[in-house]
């Protein structure tokens, strides 16, 4: 009964959502600070879910400037845990399909990101230049998933290397955002889900790195956020011993 509650509960709040924030956004439209409003929205239907979500943002969060934002993507109560740790003047890149998806897809793109078509891989790469360039032109960060699917309770999966290849483009540092494991951690039949951490790390320096070894650059990210998830959890488990 509970679960049920809660879905029709959660289903009604985020069409709520979807609707103002629409028309929010269309009267903003494309403010590059669109995305991290609403994401901190659904970030907000954390306690719905029974889920008490700590979000670590370092001191100087906002002062590291244009760059790329990576997470990590494990299902679909990324929406309201990794979600809330959008920096302002940050957009996603999405595949285009989305804008099909009942409510959530016009407003995704009223608030402003970028959709990709992820069939095509050589437009893909076109688009990666472009959002190079949008960052440096449009003063905007990117926050994009390098796993490309949801995880699922696999680990991290392997990075694409978009992101790492945009990067290098516009020149900007790559900034882990992690969020501790939720697979199988949350039971809507349940009162209390547990606690969840949130964290922007470190901006990781490009110039480190080239396109030759590109991969390098993603596999280097890869086990930083790997390392530290693993922390993460490892301190969760610890606090309720």
């Amino acid at each position: 009964m509970l679960k049920i509650c809660r879905i029709i509960l959660v289903v009604i709040c985020c069409i709520l959502i979807c609707l103002i924030g629409t028309v929010y956004s269309l009267i903003r439209f494309k403010n590059p600070n669109n995305v991290g409003v609403m994401a901190r929205w659904f970030g907000r239907l954390s306690p719905l879910f029974g889920l008490k979500v700590e979000h670590r943002f370092p001191k100087d969060a906002d002062k590291v400037g244009r760059c790329i934002y990576i997470g990590n993507h494990q299902n679909n109560y990324d929406m309201v845990t990794i979600s809330y740790m959008v920096m302002p003047r940050t957009v996603s890149v999405g595949k285009k399909s989305l804008i099909w998806v009942p409510f959530f897809g016009i407003l995704y793109w009223a608030t402003g990101n970028i959709f990709i078509d992820r069939e095509n891989r050589s437009k893909a790469h076109s688009t990666m230049t472009r959002v190079a360039q949008h960052i440096n032109e449009d003063d905007l960060s990117i926050f994009m998933f390098p796993e490309g699917t949801r995880s699922r309770g696999r680990g991290l999966l392997p990075f694409k290397t978009g992101a790492f290849y945009t990067a290098l483009i516009a020149g900007v540092p790559v900034v882990p955002v992690i969020c501790s494991t939720t697979h199988n951690k949350i039971d809507l039949n349940r009162w209390d889900n547990g606690k969840v951490i949130c964290e922007i790390m470190d901006p990781i320096d490009s110039s480190r790195f080239s396109k030759e070894n590109v991969r390098e650059f993603a596999q280097y990210c890869h086990d930083v956020m790997k390392k530290r998830i693993a922390e993460l959890d490892a301190e969760i488990a610890q606090a309720k011993e």
